[in-house]
């Protein structure tokens, strides 16, 4: 059940895998009853029956919410996911769109992911 899923999110971000592999490790993998992005092993976004879910730093995650965005929950009764945002049809029927988010959510998790100098 969840194949579709990860064949789907790896799609979304191969685009970004030319780009940015050489900087970071990007992984997409199974994740419950979809699929995870994981960028230098921190999940970063997700796809699933409830939608597309990316992470954002704060000032992000609210324009995204603006747009029409959902709070994620990855189960009807579970707590709200902090930071992540379910994006809304809007931006995912606008390929350039959704790829600047994309892009936002992995380097987001990247920056959050660097080692300390």
């Amino acid at each position: 059940m969840a194949q579709p899923y990860h064949d789907q999110l790896s799609k979304m971000i191969d685009p970004l895998l030319s780009e940015l592999e050489a900087e970071m490790d990007i992984e997409c993998t199974h994740f419950f009853e979809g699929a995870a992005v994981y960028v230098n092993g921190e999940i970063c976004m997700s796809l699933t029956p409830n939608g597309l879910a990316i992470k954002l730093p704060d000032a992000e995650y609210k324009k995204v919410r603006d747009l029409g965005g959902d709070l994620l929950r990855l189960f009807p009764s579970g707590p709200i996911k902090k930071n992540y945002v379910v994006i809304p049809a809007t931006i995912m029927n606008s390929n350039v769109d959704l790829a600047l988010w994309l892009r936002r959510c992995v380097e987001a998790a990247a920056k959050n992911t660097a080692p300390e100098a």
